[in-house]
């Protein structure tokens, strides 16, 4: 095989990768965003996220795409308000979901 060939390999086999681990990654997501509607008694809508945007962060395990993904809820029912999660690899850093009780000081 010649060098281009095996460089175009790679490069089908990298876009490959990030393909599935992109589909696992929003999996885990959409279950998180699903779960934490939940236990804040809220209505996740459209039963899925959706990725705004994507970067990468060096941490002391290496190199981590870090993806922000946005999904819908309603409150009683009524109305459609958007959240976001981030996920650094396949794990969360962070969840916010506004409610009328998360607006209130404490």
């Amino acid at each position: 095989m010649s060098t281009s060939t095996l460089n175009l390999l790679l490069v089908v086999m990298l876009l490959i990768w990030f393909w599935r681990d992109s589909l696992k990654v929003r999996e885990k997501a959409t279950r998180i965003s699903r779960a934490a509607c939940d236990a804040q008694g809220v209505q996740f809508l459209d039963q899925t996220v959706a990725r705004r945007r994507i970067g990468v962060r060096w941490i002391r395990a290496g190199l981590k795409f870090r993806r922000l993904y946005e999904f819908d809820y309603s409150q009683e029912g009524s109305g459609r308000q958007t959240s976001y999660i981030i996920m650094l690899g396949n794990q969360l850093e962070l969840l916010h979901i506004e409610t009328e009780e998360s607006d209130e000081p404490h």
